[in-house]
């Protein structure tokens, strides 16, 4: 297993918090121990970077509030935020099930 500084096999050192795709499917309870307590995990799949493992407070913080937050407040500090919008309705026909 690479990780942690863990040996690769045969082939030097792995930085921390790095492992290869292999590896983080075969220990992948070990990865998100090590999100909890040491911080994001990046997997790599032919030598790239390809996918940082985060925990999920995190990533919550990093995409930026899909709470919808953002768009009531760009809404409140809109200078049109007083103007009364009535939608436009119009009636639909209503016809018979057919059998």
């Amino acid at each position: 297993m690479t990780g942690a500084g863990s040996p690769r096999s045969g082939s030097g050192r792995t930085p921390v918090g790095q492992w290869r795709l292999e590896d983080a499917q075969a220990h992948f309870g070990e990865v998100v121990r090590r999100v909890r307590t040491e911080g994001p995990q990046l997997v790599t799949a032919g030598g790239r970077g390809d996918v940082v493992v985060v925990a999920a407070e995190e990533f919550r913080r990093l995409a930026g509030g899909a709470t919808g937050a953002a768009l009531v407040a760009a809404l409140q500090a809109s200078p049109y935020k007083d103007i009364e919008i009535e939608p436009e309705r119009s009636r639909l026909t209503i016809r018979g099930a057919e059998p």
